[in-house]
Formats: C-alpha cells, structure tokens, sequence
C-alpha cells in the first residue's frame, strides 16, 4: 500500500469495527490469555499509551514506527515497542499521553500528527501496564530525533506488517516463561512479540478486514 493508498483508506479505516481482544490474542503469549478483565482490574494497573505512527518514506511507500528500547535496569530492557509511556499528570488524556512520549522519544511535534483511531487495550502481566493504542498519521517523511531511551529506530513497510509470511512462532524464555512457544512477526529481521505484536495484529486486521 502506497501512502496515497493509504491516505484514502482514512475514512474507512476511523469507521472500521475493531477486532479486540479476538485480534490480539493471535499474537499473545499464552500466559496473557490467563488474564481476565476482572484480575486486570483487581491488579490495578498503572495506565499508558502508545502510537503507532503511519508516514510516507521518499518513495511514498507507506510505513510506521517502532523503537528497539535502549538497555536498562527493568522489565523492557531492549525490547522493541511503540513510540509510549506512562500517563503523567499533567496529560489531559492518554492520547495526549502517546502523543508526548512520541515526542520525547522520537522528536515529532504533535502538531505535525492526526490521530486516527483508538485501539483496544493491552495488558501487560509482568509490568502490570494497561497500554491505550492508538494509530497515528503524518503526512510527510518526519525527521526523526531518538532520545536515550531509544537505542534504535525500526522504520516496518505496511506491506510487511500485512504479509501473513511474517508471522512465525519463536521458542522463548524469559523471567516469567521458560520454554514457551510464542507467536510473533518478524520484521525488518527483528522478532516482535508480546504486547506490541498483540497491538499489531489488531492493526493489521483493521487494514485486511474491509
């Protein structure tokens, strides 16, 4: 899909009918599924948001952003993600939320975004996060300035994220599973899973479902 493409799928993609926690779970771990919304809410989570933030390359090639976060002390330590981050005070709402955090974290000006569409959604067990998603729009190439936190910048064509080839399962083991069997895309050669690739999937349902 090219951005021209893109840009007139807009109205149909603000209307479209999300595919929730059906979506998602095509590209949940295991152990989230164990997670009803009444433990979710008994946990408490602490409340965030994320954009996936769609632009033109120089080619009008349509593609969208994720982060490979930078190494540290905690439990997303480089792992890959959205643009996102906690709700702070001072945000009126948590699509302000995503939007600062896109700035913080990558440079763009909310000015220069138009948010789309709010996605469902995602809980994250081991950091106990509730993520708000939301897709947003640029409509041309930013320039994009990372901060610390981000160690790389991973630009994924569209066409990519819809191309079924892409999604493999990868054994994994991490602090909390050991030997599990979990679904993921790959993309531009890195493995995307957990939240981001659950977030993800309900995107890529909402482009091949019209």
């Amino acid at each position: 899909m090219n951005f021209t493409q893109f840009q007139q799928y807009i109205p149909t993609l603000k209307n479209i009918a999300l595919g929730g926690l059906a979506a998602q779970f095509k590209l949940a771990p295991e152990i989230r599924k164990r997670y009803s919304d009444d433990m979710i809410k008994a946990n408490n989570p602490k409340v965030s948001a994320v954009l996936a933030l769609f632009y033109p390359d120089a080619e009008n090639t349509t593609k969208f952003l994720l982060t490979l976060r930078a190494s540290y002390n905690g439990t997303h330590s480089a792992q890959i993600s959205f643009p996102g981050g906690k709700k702070e005070k001072n945000d009126l709402n948590l699509e302000q939320t995503a939007l600062r955090e896109t700035l913080e974290e990558v440079g763009i000006n909310p000015s220069d975004i138009e948010i789309l569409k709010q996605l469902t959604d995602a809980y994250i067990p081991p950091s106990n996060f509730l993520v708000t998603p939301y897709i947003g729009v640029s409509n041309s190439t930013p320039l994009f300035k990372p901060n610390d936190e981000v160690d790389k910048l991973i630009e994924v064509k569209l066409a990519d994220l819809l191309d079924d080839k892409n999604v493999v399962v990868k054994n994994m083991n991490t602090s909390y599973m050991k030997n599990v069997d979990v679904p993921c895309f790959k993309l531009n050669d890195y493995i995307v899973w957990g939240a981001t690739a659950m977030i993800l999937s309900e995107i890529k349902q909402v482009f091949k479902s019209n």
